[in-house]
């Protein structure tokens, strides 16, 4: 029996896919107007393809197109990732390399020139900046242009090292070989400089769906604030018994924690039922567990514990190490 998608499902599909292609179309925009024309060589394949266009170039008078062999190497690095990736990242992926090298080979003529001229590092800031939000857009909505994209997929399924950390590591070797084509130290200065603004904007725009807060609310109306977040905001709250040490009186206090982005509804919530409430926001560096992100840590069979502990059972019985 076919999997039948409701009307929701298919709006958060077909939104994902344009704000990929809108990334994607960024990226390329960053690439061939203010970079590529610079001969700068950034990371990833497209890296690995401005370096095969160049040296066709110097060997054979004409290059072959950085849209070609960036398609033909993400469909190779493909094949050999399929297994640890998954099915539905791959199609994902194809679809994100077939856009790429569409929108790098209509836009490379256009902008052949470049559009900034005599400035070379105001363009590759330009156009790094462009990249990286470009590539942190797809991300954020599960895509990938492919290349290292792939590898960093890879390591961030099974670690917590981040996309961008990985895509570091893994584009160095590759802007590093540039010196060999021109033998300038400033080219490869110029894009390890892309290398980092690109993988620290990445990171920026990835994060920051993934930030989170936590909340500290004093309410005599603790009972009426903690029922509306649960309700409202389909949020946990727990409740903390306390003194408060001048009145000598016991309290209740919540403790709540959300992503940043829902911060201002729980704001909302608390001030229309108790306008005094005494409350306190503190940025955290992570929060793991359910309805967060998941503990991506690989750990041995002797210290494996119950994946699925059910609340108020026996703690002897769900620590119990598993065969």
């Amino acid at each position: 029996m076919a999997l039948k998608l409701s009307g929701k499902q298919y709006w958060l599909s077909i939104r994902d896919y344009a704000v990929i292609v809108f990334g994607i179309f960024l990226y390329a925009l960053g690439f061939t107007a203010f970079i590529f024309p610079e001969k700068v060589v950034i990371g990833g394949v497209t890296g690995l393809g401005t370096i095969i266009y160049f040296v066709t170039q110097k060997l054979f008078g004409t290059g072959v197109p950085v849209a070609v062999s960036q398609y033909a190497l993400n469909l190779i690095l493909l094949f050999f990732a399929y297994r640890a990736v998954g099915k539905q990242f791959v199609i994902r992926t194809v679809f994100g390399a077939t856009v790429i090298s569409l929108f790098i080979g209509l836009l490379t003529p256009v902008f052949e020139g470049g559009i900034i001229h005599g400035q070379p590092f105001m363009s590759v800031i330009i156009g790094s900046l462009m990249c990286g939000i470009g590539i942190g857009m797809v991300f954020t909505h599960n895509g990938s242009t492919g290349g290292t994209d792939i590898v960093a997929a890879m390591v961030s399924k099974h670690t917590n090292v981040s996309v961008g950390r990985t895509m570091l590591y893994c584009d160095m070797c590759i802007i590093s070989s540039s010196y060999f084509i021109w033998h300038q130290v400033e080219t490869v200065v110029y894009g390890f400089v892309t290398l980092v603004i690109v993988a620290y904007m990445a990171d920026m725009i990835i994060n920051t769906n993934r930030q989170a807060v936590q909340f500290t609310i004093f309410s005599k109306h603790w009972d009426k604030i903690a029922t509306a977040i649960n309700n409202k905001a389909n949020r946990g709250c727990t409740v903390l018994s306390g003194m408060g040490w001048y009145s000598k009186q016991e309290v209740k206090v919540l403790l709540v924690m959300c992503r940043k982005i829902e911060s201002v509804n729980i704001f909302r919530i608390i001030k229309s039922i108790d306008p005094n409430a005494f409350i306190t926001q503190a940025n955290v560096n992570g929060v793991y567990g359910l309805g967060f992100d998941a503990i991506k840590l690989k750990i041995k069979n002797s210290e494996a514990v119950d994946e699925n502990p059910v609340v108020g059972s026996d703690p002897k019985t769900d620590m119990e190490t598993k065969d």
